[in-house]
């Protein structure tokens, strides 16, 4: 992958910055969809691709791009499938700021040292390269005005944008719930965008995505009591599920589909 093209994680980190104060709008949901354009981005360069509600690399050969390169081997690692909420929610210690500083390292930011109450030192990033800032903006605005489906790489990047909440970041106020709205309307045109986002909001309601059943598949038959109780899934109502690497969650079906409608 040339270093040319600006990948998705890179584009959402810039949407997030704040010019006036140099931070970035909704870090802890930001790290998350981070984590999420990661999948998007090796998506869209033929090394993974959606299994159902999973993620399965299909091409190991590396990009060329050492940070998605680990992301690719880390799930080349796990030897099957992984659920696309249970890797999004899984640790991702100072991804923010590898991001931050490779768009420092590439002249698109600048870091503006300070401090915070006089004593306690902090870093501020100002884009310094505006007119790329500008031109991801028009992409979005673009789709949500004409309504004409965008290219997968834009229709990705709404549904990241909305689910970690940047849309009243964009489109603040009154003025703007009607853009905030086809925003997440977008969701619908890139199928590894719309699974990745409902991921990343399914994580952030603290909620671990069931696999999605097909349309004429029967829930299973309720236990004497009328009580129902999911294969696999023990009386009590305690998940066996894999482990989310770190991150707890309480299993609860239905929750992409919920996730969906916010």
């Amino acid at each position: 992958m040339g270093r040319s093209r600006r990948t998705l994680p890179e584009e959402l980190l810039l949407l997030a910055l704040d010019p006036a104060t140099g931070t970035t709008a909704q870090p802890q949901s930001l790290d998350l969809g981070l984590a999420g354009a990661q999948l998007v981005e090796l998506a869209l360069a033929g090394r993974i691709a959606p299994d159902g509600d999973r993620i399965a690399v299909v091409v190991p050969r590396p990009t060329g791009d050492p940070t998605l390169d680990c992301a690719l081997e880390l799930l080349r690692r796990r030897g099957a499938p992984v659920r696309a909420v249970h890797w999004i929610g899984g640790p991702r210690l100072g991804l923010r700021q590898t991001y931050l500083t490779h768009l420092e390292r590439c002249g698109m930011v600048a870091a503006v040292p300070g401090q915070m109450c006089g004593v306690l030192p902090t870093t501020r990033y100002q884009a310094t390269d505006t007119a790329i800032s500008r031109e991801i903006r028009a992409r979005l605005d673009s789709a949500i005005r004409t309504g004409v489906p965008p290219d997968p790489r834009t229709a990705a990047l709404a549904a990241l944008a909305h689910a970690v909440g940047l849309g009243k970041h964009l489109y603040p106020g009154n003025e703007g719930r009607s853009s905030r709205s086809r925003l997440r309307d977008l969701i619908r045109h890139d199928p590894m965008g719309g699974l990745v986002a409902h991921a990343v909001m399914d994580v952030q309601n603290g909620v671990a995505a069931q696999p999605r059943r097909s349309a004429g598949s029967a829930p299973p038959p309720a236990p004497a009591g009328g009580r129902q109780v999911a294969a696999g899934r023990p009386a009590t109502g305690r998940s066996a599920a894999e482990p989310a690497r770190g991150v707890p969650m309480q299993p609860r079906r239905g929750s992409m589909a919920r996730a969906a409608a916010h």
